[in-house]
């Protein structure tokens, strides 16, 4: 019987991937990946994206967990699933946050996580 524990651990640069691919496919709106390597000491990105409804915003978190458990065999930590209006996505080295776009205005992580030395609004996705 084959042992199916033989995959190699990701890289956060892959993990990166899949998630920024995933909420692509999905269709996520204004997603913005922040660099927290060597900045913070809970995760090398952290993304930030919107779902239109929360459904979407569900769908989206669904989906993503479980392509990264696919295809990374990673078990990511999900919060928020139940009201969908910010569903937090633990991924370890990549932390993803979900919004409905209201929500998210009210919180505005990016302005939170801005790093002041760099005076810059943090990169969208497309960029990276």
């Amino acid at each position: 019987m084959a042992d199916d524990t033989s995959k190699t651990v990701p890289s956060v640069e892959e993990l990166h991937r899949t998630v920024l691919q995933s909420l692509d496919d999905d269709q996520a709106v204004e997603v913005v990946s922040i660099p927290l390597a060597g900045k913070s000491s809970i995760a090398d990105h952290m993304v930030i994206a919107s779902g239109r409804s929360t459904r979407q915003v569900a769908s989206m978190a669904n989906k993503l967990a479980d392509k990264l458990k696919q295809q990374h065999g990673k078990i990511a930590r999900i919060e928020g699933l139940a009201t969908a209006d910010w569903v937090l996505i633990d991924a370890d080295d990549v932390i993803v946050h979900l919004f409905r776009p209201e929500v998210r205005t009210f919180y505005n992580l990016e302005r939170m996580w801005a790093f002041g030395d760099e005076g810059k609004k943090p990169a969208s996705a497309a960029a990276s």
